[in-house]
């Protein structure tokens, strides 16, 4: 991957990966030339939280390129997280309500059910491009910053696959 040293790059990267590893594969890159947003999964909605962050940081930070990372096995969650939301008696009404909005609201809501949206249901790399053509297509990304998605094949030999 070729990247200038003096460029600002910004790491959009998951919970559960190692920033260090991350970005050791781009050890061109001057530390404070590297900007990490951290999230629980490469979903990014064009007006969520997270679309928000990385807009300022494009502004406020000059940012040139964003680099959207997650595993190749990437899976969101255990299948225990859920079962406790699933099985928590106190959530089973908050459910159903969430049930009906998700079915008779869909424009409002990105997935067909709760269970989609919570766990995810595509694979990391469709969820990824989908990510980095939300933020490529956003009406107040300019047009010069470059974004890029990186799967990483295996994080102990830090090996990175360019999409």
């Amino acid at each position: 991957m070729n990247i200038d040293a003096k460029k600002k790059v910004l790491f959009v990267i998951g919970m559960d990966q190692n920033p260090e590893i991350v970005t050791k594969e781009m050890s061109r890159l001057q530390g404070h030339n590297i900007l990490i947003l951290q999230s629980y999964g490469p979903d990014i909605l064009p007006f969520g939280e997270l679309m928000r962050d990385i807009i300022i940081a494009v502004y406020q930070d000059n940012v040139e390129e964003i680099i959207i990372t997650v595993p190749k096995n990437y899976r969101n969650y255990s299948s225990e997280t859920f079962k406790k939301i699933y099985e928590n008696k106190e959530l089973q009404g908050r459910i159903q309500t969430l049930e009906y909005l998700f079915k008779n609201c869909l424009s409002e809501y990105p997935k067909d059910n709760i269970k989609e949206w919570l766990e995810g249901s595509e694979e990391s790399s469709n969820s990824m491009k989908n990510s980095a053509g939300v933020i490529r297509n956003h009406p107040l990304m300019p047009s010069n910053v470059k974004i890029t998605e990186l799967i990483i094949e295996n994080e102990k030999q830090s090996k990175i696959a360019i999409q």
